[in-house]
C-alpha cells in the first residue's frame, strides 16, 4: 500500500485538565495497584485499539507515567493532566514519520508552561517550577531519548523509490541506422559493397571501412548506467550520515537543555 508523506500538523499548547481523564477515571486508577490492573484502567480510558505490539509500548508508556506521578506524590488533577500531556506528545510525534523531534521538545516545553503559569484561561499554575523541571527531566528520559524506537513502531516506513531515465539513449530494441526491415536489405548491401574496386594493399573494400559495428555508438550504455547508480549511492550514504550527525547534535543539546533548564526562569515570569 503507497503511502504518501504529509505535513505535519502544527498543534497549539492549551489547557489539559481532565480533557483524557476524568475525575472518575483518576479515582479507579488510584484504585489499581498492580502493574496489569493499571494496564486494563488505562486501556479502557484512552480507548487503546491497537494490535501488538503498538499496544503493549503505548500502555506501558501510561503505566510509566501514573507510577512517576505516585512518586512525586502528584493529585489526581497533575496525573489527569500530565497522561494527557504524554498523549499529545506521542500523537505529534507518530503523525508522521518525518524527523520532528525539535517540534515536539518545543510543544512539550509549551504545554507545561500552560500548566505552571497562572494567566486564565490560557495556562493555570497546576504545576510549580521544581515539578515542571522534574517532569521535563521525565519525559526527556522516558520518551525524547526513545524517540527513534517510537517513531520506528508507530510511523509506516518511508522508503526512496528512485529510478533513472536516461535521454538521449535509444532502447535495445529499437533498430539503428544499419538494420533494414526489408528482407533484400543484406543482399543490395553486399552488392554495393562488391561494387567498389580493391586498392592494393587495401585489406577491406571502401563501402565497408567506414561502417562502424552494431551498437557501438551506444556500446557503454551499461557503463553509464554503472556509473550514475555509484554516484547516487554515494550521495545518499553522504546525505544518511549528515541526518545521523544532526540527530547526535540535536540529542546533545537537549541533554545541555536539562542540566541548565530554562523553563525554570519563563515560568518565574
Amino acid at each position: 500500500m503507497d503511502t504518501k508523506l504529509t505535513a505535519p500538523e502544527t498543534r497549539k499548547a492549551k489547557v489539559m485538565l481532565w480533557t483524557d481523564v476524568s475525575y472518575h477515571d483518576m479515582e479507579e486508577i488510584d484504585k489499581r495497584r498492580s502493574i496489569p490492573d493499571l494496564e486494563s484502567v488505562l486501556c479502557s480510558v484512552f480507548g487503546v485499539d491497537l494490535p501488538e505490539p503498538k499496544r503493549g509500548v503505548l500502555l506501558e508508556l501510561y503505566v510509566h507515567t501514573v507510577l512517576f506521578c505516585r512518586g512525586r506524590r502528584f493529585k489526581k488533577e497533575q496525573t489527569s493532566a500530565l497522561l494527557s500531556i504524554i498523549k499529545s506528545i506521542h500523537e505529534a510525534n507518530v503523525e508522521t514519520p518525518v524527523n520532528n523531534i525539535e517540534y515536539c521538545f518545543k510543544y512539550c516545553k509549551e504545554l507545561l508552561l500552560c500548566h505552571s503559569v497562572r494567566r486564565p484561561p490560557f495556562s493555570i499554575n497546576l504545576f510549580s517550577s521544581e515539578e515542571v523541571n522534574c517532569i521535563l527531566e521525565y519525559i526527556h528520559k522516558s520518551y525524547v531519548r526513545h524517540y527513534k524506537l517510537y517513531k520506528y513502531i508507530f510511523t509506516p516506513q518511508a522508503k526512496l523509490d528512485l529510478s533513472l531515465t536516461y535521454s538521449g539513449i535509444p532502447d535495445q530494441d529499437e533498430p539503428t541506422n544499419h538494420e533494414s526491415s526489408s528482407p533484400d536489405a543484406g543482399n543490395v548491401m553486399e552488392k554495393e559493397a562488391k561494387a567498389v574496386p580493391k586498392t592494393d594493399g587495401s585489406p577491406q573494400t571502401q563501402g565497408t571501412s567506414d561502417v562502424e559495428p552494431e551498437g557501438s555508438t551506444f556500446g557503454s550504455k551499461s557503463e553509464l548506467k554503472a556509473l550514475i547508480e555509484k554516484e547516487v549511492r554515494e550521495q545518499m550514504m553522504f546525505m544518511s550520515g549528515q541526518l545521523d550527525q544532526q540527530m547526535k547534535e540535536i540529542t546533545d543539546q537537549h541533554n545541555r537543555a536539562l542540566e541548565s533548564p530554562q523553563l525554570h526562569n519563563k515560568a518565574k515570569q
